[in-house]
């Protein structure tokens, strides 16, 4: 399948008015010729930003609930990682959590480029043979 990979800081950047950034708005223009791949987790760790953002009164509950179910709207695939072994060699490789290493994981295994805001993945998909969005 062609498209690229995005993760929760690009999807986030989409969703949060005060966080709008230039490869964020990079990626969602490509979202009208391809499909975003994400792990699984991208769904529950969006969910998790808005309801931080919720919480700190930067955002309503229904804009919380209408972020994610825009969100879905859009073409983004939710995809199982193969290996936990790759993701943990990824996550102590770069100093990343495991959660990021599974965006960078998913982009090594697909051979896709990735968007991401992330500066940890920034600095390591490249090491890893990943373009990068933007």
């Amino acid at each position: 399948m062609s498209g690229f990979v995005i993760d929760a800081s690009i999807a986030c950047s989409w969703l949060l008015p005060d966080e709008r950034a230039i490869v964020a708005d990079r990626a969602f223009e490509r979202l009208h010729l391809s499909t975003a791949l994400a792990p699984v987790l991208l769904w529950y760790e969006v969910g998790n930003v808005l309801m931080m953002a919720r919480r700190r009164k930067r955002i309503h509950i229904e804009q919380a609930r209408e972020g994610l179910q825009k969100l879905r709207t859009l073409p983004i695939v939710a995809c199982p990682i193969a290996s936990d072994d790759t993701i943990l060699t990824l996550a102590d490789r770069h100093g990343l959590t495991a959660y990021d290493a599974a965006y960078l994981a998913l982009a090594i295994e697909r051979q896709l480029p990735l968007a991401t805001l992330d500066r940890q993945l920034v600095a390591a998909a490249p090491l890893e043979g990943v373009a990068l969005i933007g």
